[in-house]
């Protein structure tokens, strides 16, 4: 699907999704225990592949509305039957390696050709010093993987700066394991609060990990059970980026953001960050709402060590800004869906946006610059289209995503919050 977006002016509520990374957490710790409802959880492309994971492994997922009925294996894992298919989704294939690695067997794992080109190396090599077997079919340390257990767990060492996900993954295995984990990080933790949001999703299921001197730890022998039987997901900052940033760049009469419950999540940051560039921001942190009225933007400069998902959307802000906006510490976001720094430089650069791009960084020269429509590339990456669509509202001229169908891996009604804000958008199938 195509999508074309034309200059707009925004205004009213927008309700954000709930979090993709609470989601993929809940449904496998879920399948980890016995029976669990999870509430308010977002289904959409990622997601249901983490659910297809946990059945493979012996569980069960049953959607009800907008929740999930959960029967776990209980720490316990099945030899899978088929192959693990993991589409486009790098947090399901990353979790379950590790859970994998407690079967008593074999299990393979693959995805889409996206997925299939993304690091898992150092994962494969923790899982095999922990007396696993673990090896990328191609020798390149990519999918698909075999892994053979189990593993009984112990102590291990991997790098923090490639993926956060490597150590939520044994930490959620390492829970079930006869002797548990200790965790030594070799390089300085990127996207630390992804692992924050993993240790609030233990502890919301009894289970007790805990951060050390070297790394991180967790106790063998424990058991995965909700408080009642329930989960509920909150809100995903991830998501919520869109609306705010478009009311900051396109709404004279202000956006409401609902849904905004303060959380672990480090992309709460983008509400400081909209705010530093000159938006009218008034976050209710008790209600969960978030007001946004567009401003005279002024280009900062932002680290995203830990929150690499929101640099295609703050780079669309730097767009529409003054000055410069520098974005740093980006190394890792070259290794997502796509490499997004590059992915930003040069879409955004066919709407007329100067850019200057490092390994590690992106600048997006905002004042050199003037936003006009064009037909950019959505790079079958879900954060690049949309943040490309925010574009689209303020440029001259129509802005064509082609690819845009790709939104459902984690805002499956992005489309149609932007209509229902003001938007005006045209499909093409």
């Amino acid at each position: 699907m195509n999508v074309t977006i034309t200059p707009s002016r925004v205004r009213g509520l927008a309700r954000a999704p709930p979090s993709k990374s609470y989601t993929h957490r809940a449904i496998l710790v879920a399948g980890y225990a016995d029976q669990t409802t999870v509430r308010d959880a977002l289904w959409s492309a990622d997601t249901q592949a983490t659910a297809r994971a946990v059945e493979r492994f012996g569980g069960t997922v049953n959607r009800r509305g907008e929740a999930l009925e959960i029967e776990g294996f209980d720490g316990r894992p099945d030899v899978p039957a088929d192959v693990i298919d993991c589409g486009n989704s790098g947090t399901t294939m990353r979790l379950v390696t590790a859970t994998a690695a407690l079967a008593d067997g074999a299990s393979v794992l693959t995805g889409d050709e996206s997925l299939r080109s993304r690091p898992q190396g150092p994962l494969l090599e923790a899982i095999t010093d922990l007396g696993g077997e673990a090896t990328s079919t191609r020798g390149n340390g990519q999918a698909p993987l075999v892994v053979t257990g189990p593993i009984s767990g112990g102590r291990v060492s991997i790098p923090g700066d490639v993926s956060s996900q490597y150590i939520t993954a044994l930490l959620l295995a390492g829970a079930v394991t006869e002797d548990g984990l200790e965790i030594e990080l070799e390089t300085e933790l990127k996207s630390a609060p992804y692992v924050d949001i993993t240790l609030e999703v233990l502890a919301a299921f009894g289970v007790d990990a805990r951060k050390t001197e070297l790394g991180f730890a967790v106790d063998g022998g424990q058991t995965y059970s909700a408080t009642g039987g329930e989960y509920a997901v909150p809100g995903d900052f991830s998501s919520i980026s869109y609306p705010l940033a478009a009311g900051a760049i396109a709404s004279e009469d202000g956006v409401r953001i609902d849904g905004a419950q303060p959380s672990a999540q480090g992309d709460t940051a983008i509400v400081d960050i909209v705010d530093r560039m000159g938006a009218s921001v008034d976050w209710d942190r008790d209600a969960g709402t978030i007001d946004v009225t567009a401003g005279e933007l002024e280009g900062i400069e932002v680290s995203v060590e830990d929150t690499p998902d929101l640099l295609p959307t703050i780079a669309t802000l730097g767009a529409v800004a003054d000055g410069e906006t520098r974005l740093t510490n980006a190394e890792h976001v070259r290794y997502k869906e796509t490499d997004r720094v590059s992915a930003m430089a040069d879409e955004l650069g066919t709407l007329g946006v100067e850019t200057t791009e490092t390994q590690d960084s992106l600048t997006i020269h905002g004042g050199d610059s003037e936003l006009t429509g064009g037909t950019v590339n959505g790079r079958n990456d879900h954060r690049v289209i949309m943040a490309l669509a925010l574009a689209g509202l303020v440029a001259e001229g129509g802005t064509t995503v082609v690819g845009a169908d790709h939104v459902d891996v984690s805002f499956p009604g992005f489309f149609e919050m932007l209509s229902d804000l003001g938007a005006s958008i045209e499909r093409e199938r």
